[in-house]
């Protein structure tokens, strides 16, 4: 494991050079798995038909975390890898899949993680991925996950996304498919500067009565970068079904945001809510009041934003 990748762990994980990581883990550099452990209660083998991971979650598994982070290196990399969660009945995990690509030449850079989650009824997975892009090359960096999720009866997962700079390119696509009583949060915050580019693709199904979905997503737009929001959500059964889309442009960034909604049953309860703008003046001029710039105090509200 190079250099480069222990700085990008620590930026998109807690991991400490000194100590690794406590618990169930697989680090991926350039392509290959550089180091593997697997635990009493989570097993990490490796996929037989594709590069990647088939990850083991005993049922009634608890306070346990899995890490799973990709570094990118350098240049002329496309990465590819297929990673799947089973999660047994009655599991309560924390996983933390982080990415980050570094580039120090004129040629591009890219990871593509495809995750695909299986969770048994009762069961519980908070999910974590920071993305970053690094380097004083110009080479293109781009990270485009692509996340499926499967929730069976009583299960419930939380999606955590971060993406706060460095990324030249991203395509973020999510799908969901959430039986009875099943629940599903999901928590976007994206960062954009000069020309990069980020799109935003989610669908969700939910399919058993009384399943619910939160989708919330943060943005700012600066420069001339541009995002695009999609978000679609069917209503099957009786469910509840929220789609919130808040973005802050800066400079000419540009925001696009098409929430969209199908009810396929009466009961079926669907909102969803987009807004886009820039930062209101007397917010700048309330914190200048305080004796900050006007450049400190837009950071400051971009900052909270975010958080």
């Amino acid at each position: 494991m190079n250099e480069i990748t222990k700085q990008l762990l620590t930026m998109v994980s807690d991991y400490d050079d000194s100590k690794g990581y406590a618990d169930a883990y697989s680090i991926r550099e350039n392509g290959s798995c550089v180091e593997r452990r697997s635990t009493e209660h989570i097993q990490i083998d490796s996929k037989e038909d594709n590069p990647g991971l088939v990850i083991r979650v005993q049922p009634g598994t608890k306070g346990e975390r899995v890490s799973i982070p990709a570094c990118v290196t350098h240049g002329d990399i496309d990465d590819v890898v297929y990673n799947d969660f089973y999660i047994g009945e009655g599991a309560d995990v924390l996983i933390v899949a982080g990415c980050g690509v570094h580039v120090q030449t004129g040629e591009p850079a890219r990871h593509n993680g495809i995750h695909r989650f299986f969770l048994a009824k009762g069961s519980h997975v908070l999910y974590e991925e920071k993305h970053v892009g690094v380097g004083t090359g110009l080479g293109i960096r781009s990270i485009d996950p692509v996340t499926e999720i499967y929730l069976e009866e009583g299960a419930s997962l939380e999606m955590d996304s971060l993406q706060l700079g460095g990324v030249d390119t991203t395509v973020r696509k999510t799908s969901a498919v959430v039986g009875k009583d099943a629940h599903l949060i999901i928590r976007e915050r994206i960062l954009t500067e000069k020309e990069q580019e980020a799109q935003t693709d989610f669908v969700v199904e939910m399919n058993g009565e009384n399943s619910s979905v939160n989708l919330v997503s943060r943005s700012v737009a600066r420069d001339n970068s541009h995002q695009a929001y999609r978000s679609k959500i069917v209503g099957n059964a009786p469910c509840a079904g929220h789609s919130e889309c808040d973005a802050i442009i800066e400079g000419n960034g540009r925001v696009d945001a098409a929430p969209e909604l199908t009810a396929n049953h009466g009961d079926a309860a669907l909102i969803h809510e987009a807004a886009i703008g820039k930062i209101a003046g007397e917010q700048i001029a309330k914190l200048r009041t305080l004796g900050l710039t006007e450049e400190e105090a837009e950071a400051r509200i971009v900052a909270g934003f975010l958080k």
